[in-house]
């Protein structure tokens, strides 16, 4: 016999604003039963002496510091460029004038 009983699951359907069938209340106040269960079980199972955590393992970060460095010249940049127009890559215009 769980220990929430089919009342106290109706009354949290009721809180919740779910309508439930009998058969969904009688499943649903075993598997919330077995859900307190485990909830107990952790809280049994948690040292005092256990640091609140939000993750178990030593996490660092492994970026690389930011350097600055000197970039590409404007004539650098467009070297490869197949044309060149007034200092800017030239692309064919693919939308109309007016557009």
């Amino acid at each position: 016999m769980p220990d929430i009983s089919r009342d106290e699951v109706a009354h949290l359907a009721r809180l919740s604003r779910l309508a439930l069938t009998d058969a969904e209340l009688d499943e649903f106040s075993g598997q919330l039963d077995s859900i307190l269960n485990h909830v107990k079980a952790v809280s049994e199972v948690a040292a005092d002496d256990v640091a609140p955590m939000a993750n178990p393992n030593a996490v660092t970060n492994v970026t690389r510091p930011d350097e600055v460095v000197p970039g590409l010249t404007p004539e650098e940049a467009l070297s490869g460029a197949p044309l060149v127009e007034e200092g800017r890559f030239s692309v064919p215009q693919i939308l109309g004038e007016g557009e």
